[in-house]
């Protein structure tokens, strides 16, 4: 009479390749892709930083994002990077921004998880008639062909998450500070 699906016995997905830990022991104990044996600690060999993270994208992957978005401590770190979407996590040093940017087809998210700031968005980079202040859980969507900045106006690092869609940066790209990602977007 009822036909009980016997999914609930093997959880989905069965066997995946993905850190089950808290991001918080992962640059401690455990070695993932990305990563290099350095003296006594594993860091990236993508650059200094840190929070251990490397990019899990094209692999199911579960990360504390409120925790991992704390530790970082790079201008940005992209962690997940898909066909379709990357999420990389950001560090604002104290008085410093995001830079006036836009991207032509580009749509993203942003979440404020420590600090607070100050957001302008518009249709020009001399007309930015969005202003709006931020602080910790505040949401941010940027639609494509929108100039926009963030500037931290605490008195602590701002740390975010950012998602865009499609993915706006190479997989695996790490940019310890502002000054070295634009020279990288720059040259590139």
């Amino acid at each position: 009479m009822y036909n009980y699906s016997y999914s609930y016995m093997y959880p989905y997905p069965y066997s995946v390749n993905q850190p089950m830990y808290p991001a918080d022991m992962q640059y401690a104990r455990w070695v993932y892709p990305g990563m290099a044996k350095h003296s006594s600690y594993y860091q990236p060999v993508y650059g200094t930083y840190d929070a251990a993270f490397a990019d899990f994208g094209g692999q199911p992957y579960t990360v504390n994002i409120n925790q991992a978005s704390k530790q970082n401590n790079t201008f940005r770190t992209a962690i997940w990077t898909g066909e379709h979407l990357q999420v990389t996590l950001m560090s604002i040093p104290i008085g410093g921004d995001v830079g006036l940017e836009m991207h032509t087809d580009v749509d993203q998210f942003l979440r404020i998880e420590e600090g607070q700031g100050f957001v302008q968005m518009g249709d020009r980079k001399d007309h930015l008639y969005y202003q709006q202040y931020v602080c910790d859980d505040s949401a941010i969507m940027v639609p494509a062909r929108t100039w926009h900045n963030i500037t931290n106006t605490g008195h602590k690092p701002l740390k975010l998450y950012s998602i865009y869609a499609p993915p706006e940066h190479p997989f695996g790209t790490v940019h310890p500070t502002q000054n070295i990602a634009f020279a990288e977007e720059h040259h590139s």
